[in-house]
């Protein structure tokens, strides 16, 4: 289910947040801890101008004193955030994840090329992949990542992040999106501002667009009928970027939405607004 709002951590002039109600609070060696950020959670931080981080011995990003990184699905290990102030000053803070519970779900009725598709698909499977990742290696100063994101598309949420697939009765990896259900030709809009990194026909996820947010945080938008803006254009929220459709590997019409942090896939429903209606 999605939470709205920002989980903020405080420690000695280092505030990180992610998307969670629950506060935690440093005031000079005093630390209370409320939980943890949740798997699949994008955590933002806040130290100030001139700070370096890192992130398990990794430098990130950081602009204007903002830096960012994520949790996947099966993040069992605490995160070590390192913060060297400008001046000298260290601090290092753990932050732990959240375990959650993920449903399993069963998908029948999918053409089997795409469920077991022949060798010589699966080359194409790789290419398309490959295509994906390279998109997902972007790095830039931008901060809309940090901005409140608005749904896509509107329509019923027919699956959500981590569910186990069982496609024609064979286990398959989990599931890293939002699905949306909606009728073909329904319009998707940009929920934050971005830059189009990546617009596609793909073979299992059809009409396939990623949009690049700032340091590493990237959104995608898959099954696509239509895609109406291209590689390098840069959009405001709310802009009109395609139609629902049902190409690639689906069963029907709607838009899978997704949520990543250079590689590491991301709940995208815990940084949405809540919504009426119901949800898997």
């Amino acid at each position: 289910m999605s939470v709205w709002g920002r989980r903020e951590f405080v420690l000695a002039g280092a505030a990180f947040a992610a998307a969670a109600p629950t506060v935690v609070r440093a005031q000079g060696s005093n630390v209370s801890v409320a939980s943890d950020a949740p798997q699949g959670g994008l955590i933002i931080g806040d130290v100030g101008p001139g700070a370096e981080v890192s992130i398990d011995g990794k430098p990130v990003r950081v602009q204007g004193g903002r830096f960012c990184f994520g949790f996947g699905r099966d993040a069992a290990k605490p995160a070590e955030v390192h913060v060297r102030f400008d001046g000298g000053r260290e601090i290092t803070r753990m932050v732990a994840p959240q375990k959650r519970n993920f449903v399993i779900q069963r998908i029948d009725g999918l053409p089997e090329q795409y469920v077991s598709p022949p060798p010589e698909i699966l080359e194409r499977i790789k290419r398309d992949a490959y295509a994906v990742g390279e998109a997902r290696t972007r790095d830039t100063d931008e901060m809309w990542f940090a901005d409140k994101f608005i749904w896509p598309a509107d329509g019923p949420i027919s699956s959500i992040y981590g569910s186990q697939r069982i496609l024609n009765g064979q286990p398959r990896e989990p599931h890293y999106g939002v699905d949306v259900a909606a009728p073909e030709g329904s319009p998707i809009v940009a929920p934050v501002d971005g830059i189009v990194s990546l617009a596609e026909e793909l073979y299992l996820s059809g009409n396939t667009m990623l949009i690049d947010h700032g340091h590493g945080v990237s959104t995608s938008y898959l099954h696509m009928s239509r895609m109406h803006v291209k590689v390098g254009d840069r959009l405001k929220q709310g802009d009109k970027i395609g139609l629902v459709g049902k190409t690639g590997r689906v069963t029907g019409p709607h838009l899978c939405w997704r949520l990543n942090w250079f590689q590491t896939r991301l709940d995208v429903a815990l940084l949405s607004p809540p919504r009426k209606g119901d949800r898997a």
